[in-house]
């Protein structure tokens, strides 16, 4: 018996059983074929819905509010998608399903109700939980869904919360390896280093080398396929290397202040740019390391 092109069938379906399903109504013969459907359909339905949170991010990423680092972390996402996109799983949990549905509705519902950030969060957190029903069980889904926190532009909400704590933290440390050559004294973020007044600013905080340091360690769990076990145990180390070489930057900018030769922005930038590409490096080298029991 021919079969309309346009109705398609599961391909293990018995054969007895067709012309009962061609009886069945229209709507019963829609729900098969959105049953088959491939993976890819239904993470772009997904995202579609939580189109809400796109919006609000990409208008905060354009009008200079916060820098757009969340870009890399969402062409990340799609890279991961993309990388895998003939090993989705045609079959997902229905655990992770629940949580990206959940999660949907719930950022939908808090749209207008909590502030943006709250409620883009929920979305990504979502969208992060979609992509781990269908992406085969060899991806771990921790550095997923830290990727979906990077994604947010919350670098200067970080600033503002974050950012005096972490200058006092950095401040503090420079100053106990300074006095040893040094005469030294620190007053909130600011340090007095034999006579000269150095302020230890906004950029010194770290607030970015914390971003691109986790990002690191997501992107090269995930290119390694490493799993949640590895990559949980290793974040310690992650964060320490990037306090660490936040503090070894400053120092070294504090000590070239304070000798009496201003350095130029350019130098400014040159070390910081080397720092924190010693610091990813570790992060890297850290995370590549091979797993102990590779099933964890």
């Amino acid at each position: 018996m021919a079969l309309p092109h346009l109705i398609r069938f599961p391909r293990m379906l018995p054969r007895h059983l067709v012309p009962r399903l061609l009886s069945m109504p229209a709507f019963v013969r829609w729900g098969i074929r959105i049953d088959t459907a491939p993976a890819g359909v239904w993470l772009a339905l997904l995202a579609a819905a939580l189109w809400p949170a796109w919006l609000w991010m990409g208008r905060r990423m354009l009008d200079g509010s916060d820098d757009p680092l969340g870009l890399l972390a969402l062409a990340a996402l799609g890279w991961l998608a993309w990388r895998s996109r003939r090993r989705l799983r045609a079959a997902p949990p229905l655990g992770w399903l629940a949580v990206a549905l959940a999660g949907a509705l719930l950022a939908t519902a808090a749209h207008g109700m909590l502030p943006p950030l709250a409620a883009s969060l929920l979305a990504l957190l979502a969208l992060a939980a979609g992509l781990a029903a269908f992406l085969p069980t060899t991806v771990a889904a921790a550095p997923m869904f830290g990727l979906s926190v990077l994604a947010l532009p919350l670098l200067a909400s970080l600033q503002f919360y974050a950012g005096f704590p972490l200058r006092v933290i950095t401040a503090e440390a420079s100053r106990w390896l300074l006095m040893a050559s040094h005469a030294v004294e620190r007053s909130g973020a600011s340090l007095r280093v034999d006579g000269h007044l150095v302020i230890v600013d906004a950029p010194c905080s770290g607030v970015q080398m914390a971003w691109f340091g986790y990002f690191t360690a997501c992107v090269v769990t995930l290119y390694l396929a490493r799993g949640n076990r590895a990559f949980f145990t290793r974040l310690p180390a992650v964060s320490v290397l990037v306090l660490g070489g936040n503090i070894v930057r400053n120092t070294m900018l504090v000590a070239a202040e304070a000798s009496g030769r201003h350095l130029p922005g350019w130098a400014h930038e040159a070390v910081g740019l080397i720092v924190l590409a010693g610091v990813c490096g570790a992060i890297a080298w850290v995370m590549s390391r091979p797993e102990r029991n590779r099933h964890v």
